[in-house]
This record gives structure tokens, C-alpha cells and sequence, in this order.
């Protein structure tokens, strides 16, 4: 059987509508797009005479769900013991919290680990070499190596981990492989003075997870003792400040073409900072939508999230598969006349198409009215 679908698209205009996606809405109306695949697929757009979350109450599990990660008051030397926030069966989301050096190395034989860097700076040593890294760094870490932190503040780190998978980065299509970032940019350690300095005959231990058990190998001297390598497969970094978002002045873009990473079973994107459409017609803010095909987890790492209300840096929300979300009344409001030329934000959101499991640390530090913080909905526009 072809993996390639023929879709049942009847493609039609019915009553009042746009023609055009995200632009030159009815007047009075707000927009809600129903689509396949994410963004991917086929899809319809309906224009409402309310806000599609105008509801005055909400009962049942399909709630959205919001959580402040910061609050979560204790660090661990290891990744592994790491706060668990949530999990299906293609991924594993915890939180981090790192004061002082790793004091035995960490590998991971489930699946690439992905490091974003939401406080702190530091070094990271592994098979590869030595990296420093700085808040707001993506590290992808392949499967089966070794590494350590070495921070030099206070870390706190969400941890993404491609369960049984590997990272890969995304088709760019027509824009080509060198936009949004340029693969040069995708640094790799180094096998320099600091990386030699931390070998020698010291006995270390590694702590390897496999199928959610930790083993621990012990040797009577560093395993970090590479003096060379060459191939196509590392350890990389990139930081969020070096992503340079699509754009476009009359279009409000899907989230899908924020992609930074993908697995097979969920991506990684990226927002940030970028000018809001100047195109009268065209919306700018995020648009209501039924993402009927995955979960949608968002963290917040730092500046103004236009688009939520009551949300601050290092919280982190989850809108599950058929739950129609969108923007806050308080961006609402300016979804055609922004009260800003640019957006002033970064944050990490992962979607996913299987359903995930909450852990229990993380229902300590659960905002419980985040369902009710659609409600009373009016505009002035």
C-alpha cells in the first residue's frame, strides 16, 4: 500500500468567506481553521460571529493544561533523576535543575536527547569533545553518548528526549536548506586544551538509561579520552538567537514552519522574535485551530508570549488533540491593529502525534485555572 494519501477534497467556497487563509476576514468574525496532519494536510476555515473558546465553562480530561517548571524547587546531579513532566511511548519531557558538575557522565541508549538550555551557561564534555554552551542552546546529543555538565550557574534545562528515535532536521521545500538557520551553524565540540585537561586515570562512573533503568558502568580511568574523530554524526549545538524565522508581511504562517527538529513521531519548533504582518487584512496573531492530529506543548523560555495571558517564563502549556485553542482575549484584541511592529519572544513547542501521560512531580506545579482563562472573551475591534 503507497504511504501517499488522496485526500477527499472537495475544495468549494460556502457562504461568506475568505478566500484567502488567515486574511480579509469577514467583517466581525474570527477564524478557525480544521486541518489534517497539522498543518500538512488539507484543511478547512470557518469564519465565526464568536471566539471559538468563548465558552463560559469547561468540564472533562480534553482541558487544556498549563504548568510553572520553575517552581519545581530541587536539583539532581543526574539527568536521570531529573523531574519527569511528562511521556508517551516516541518521547520523554523532563525538567533539570543543575547546580554544580555532573560527578558521572550520562548516556542515553532509548534515544537521542535533546538539551535546551532555558538558565544558565557552562561546558559540556562528551565522547566528541568539549562545548561551552549558554542559555537559550539547543544541544542534540545522538544516542549512545557519553557527556557531563559542568555548569558555571545555575542550570535549568528541558530535556527532550526521541524515545527509540533519532533527531533529523526538517525539508525547508522551497526556501532551501540554508534558511531559517544555516546548517553552519550547527556547532561541535572540540578535542582542545579543556577537553584534554579533564582526562586521565581517574575512576568514573557512567550512568546508562535504557528502558527508563539506570546502569552503571565503572572504570579506573575517564572514558572521555578520545584524541581525535571524523565522520558525519556529533554532538551540536545551536542557539535560539541565530534562528531566523519565515516570514511573511500579508500571511500570518502555520507553526509547522517554525521546524527546527523533527523525530518520526513528534517535531521541535522554534519561536521567535519577528515582525507582525503589515499587510490591513491579514491577521497577526496566532489563529484558532483544531489540531486534531497531535498534542501541542509549548515552553516559554523568555520575553512578552503575546499571545497567552498570565504566562511567564519557564511555564510550559499542553492543548491536547481536539481542543480548539487560540489566542488570549488580551491578543485578541490586536489580532488586526498590534499594539507593538514585533513580536518579543522565545519558545520551544513540541507536537506530538500520540496522546502523553502527565507524571506526578508535575501536577505539583499545575495552574488549574488555565481552562478558564479564555473566558469573557469581547473585543474592541
Amino acid at each position: 500500500m503507497s504511504d501517499k494519501k488522496n485526500w477527499i477534497m472537495p475544495r468549494r467556497v460556502e457562504g461568506e468567506a475568505s478566500r484567502q487563509a488567515h486574511a480579509d476576514l469577514p467583517k466581525g468574525t474570527y477564524e478557525r481553521e480544521i486541518s489534517k496532519e497539522g498543518f500538512f494536510g488539507p484543511a478547512a476555515f470557518l469564519h465565526h460571529t464568536h471566539p471559538p473558546t468563548g465558552w463560559t465553562s469547561f468540564e472533562g480530561p480534553l482541558r487544556p493544561r498549563a504548568f510553572n517548571l520553575s517552581k519545581l524547587d530541587h536539583g539532581h546531579h543526574s539527568p536521570w533523576s531529573a523531574t519527569r513532566i511528562l511521556s508517551n511511548k516516541h518521547m520523554e519531557m523532563r525538567f533539570w535543575k543543575l547546580t554544580e558538575a555532573m560527578p558521572s557522565l550520562a548516556r542515553n541508549a532509548d534515544g537521542d536527547q535533546l538539551l535546551f538550555i532555558h538558565r544558565g551557561e557552562g561546558a559540556l564534555y562528551c565522547d566528541y569533545g568539549h562545548l561551552d554552551y549558554e542559555q537559550g542552546d539547543y544541544i542534540v546529543l545522538p544516542r549512545g553518548t557519553m557527556w557531563r555538565l559542568d555548569p558555571s550557574s545555575d542550570n535549568e534545562v528541558l530535556m527532550i528526549e526521541a524515545t527509540n528515535s533519532h533527531y533529523t532536521l526538517p525539508d525547508k521545500g522551497l526556501v532551501g536548506p540554508h534558511a531559517i538557520f544555516d546548517p553552519a551553524l550547527l556547532d561541535a565540540p572540540s578535542i582542545n586544551d579543556a577537553f584534554r585537561a579533564q582526562q586521565g586515570e581517574i575512576e568514573t562512573r557512567v550512568e546508562i538509561k535504557k528502558r527508563g533503568a539506570v546502569s552503571v558502568a565503572t572504570f579506573p580511568f575517564n572514558p572521555l579520552d578520545a584524541i581525535g574523530w571524523h565522520g558525519e554524526l556529533s554532538v551540536v549545538r545551536i542557539n535560539v538567537r541565530h534562528i531566523r524565522p519565515l516570514m511573511s508581511h500579508r500571511y500570518h504562517v502555520p507553526p509547522s514552519a517554525h521546524t527546527t527538529f523533527m523525530s518520526d513521531r513528534f517535531v521541535v519548533c522554534t519561536f521567535a522574535p519577528r515582525p507582525f504582518e503589515t499587510d490591513p487584512g491579514a491577521l497577526k496573531v496566532p489563529f484558532f485551530h483544531n489540531n486534531d492530529d497531535y498534542e501541542e506543548i509549548l515552553f516559554y523560555h523568555a520575553g512578552d508570549f503575546f499571545s497567552r495571558d498570565n504566562i511567564e517564563a519557564g511555564m510550559m502549556t499542553v492543548h491536547p488533540s481536539g481542543f480548539t485553542h487560540g489566542p488570549h482575549p488580551k491578543a485578541l484584541k490586536g489580532m488586526f491593529t498590534p499594539k507593538k511592529e514585533a513580536t518579543d519572544e522565545y519558545a520551544v513547542m513540541i507536537d506530538t502525534r500520540d496522546p502523553i501521560d502527565f507524571h506526578e512531580d508535575a501536577r505539583h506545579v499545575e495552574w488549574e485555572g488555565y481552562v478558564n482563562s479564555w473566558q469573557n472573551q469581547a473585543t474592541d475591534d
